[in-house]
């Protein structure tokens, strides 16, 4: 099994992108890291992560899910990318996992995937707006599950973000 984690080029919530990893390590999941362009990319409190694929080279047929990893960088660089919004319609169209935290639910919101669906994110006047905006309903709860969608509000929540994506995916 293997996952496409998707983050910001600059600016993503480090825990957010550390926990899940630590996780998929430890249950043997593998996984590629993917951003608008290939290379080093930056926390916000100074992680460093390498992108070894850019959103244009996925081959999303190779993967199992996708995770969506938040912070700052998600509503500059990924809420409104063409080509990740088109990578989830794939990853839903497809039924496989769609997870997202932090602000990066929202790209979920763009793509259509959330209409009826109980989802969650950091709640900030914009995040909110896009979230009820795309369908939506919003859940007060650190962690929403709903079929193969999986949500996160924030670091807090990173730990039992990637324990749902891991029981997901090992099914």
């Amino acid at each position: 099994m293997k996952v496409l984690v998707v983050i910001p080029p600059e600016n993503f919530r480090d825990e957010e992108l550390a926990k899940p990893l630590e996780a998929f390590e430890k249950a043997g999941i593998t996984f590629d890291i993917a951003s608008t362009r290939r290379g080093q990319c930056r926390g916000m409190l100074g992680a460093r992560a390498t992108a070894s694929l850019s959103l244009e080279e996925v081959e999303p047929s190779d993967y199992a899910g996708i995770v969506i990893v938040g912070g700052t960088g998600s509503p500059v660089h990924l809420w409104n990318n063409d080509m990740l919004v088109e990578l989830v319609k794939y990853f839903s169209k497809n039924n496989r996992l769609i997870a997202a935290i932090c602000l990066s639910p929202v790209v979920l919101a763009h793509a259509g995937i959330l209409k009826g669906k109980s989802a969650t994110c950091y709640e900030s006047p914009s995040s909110t707006k896009e979230m009820l905006k795309g369908g939506a309903m919003l859940a007060g709860t650190p962690v929403v599950t709903d079929g193969n969608i999986i949500t996160a509000n924030g670091p807090a929540a990173a730990a039992e973000f990637a324990g749902a994506i891991v029981r997901a995916v090992k099914g």
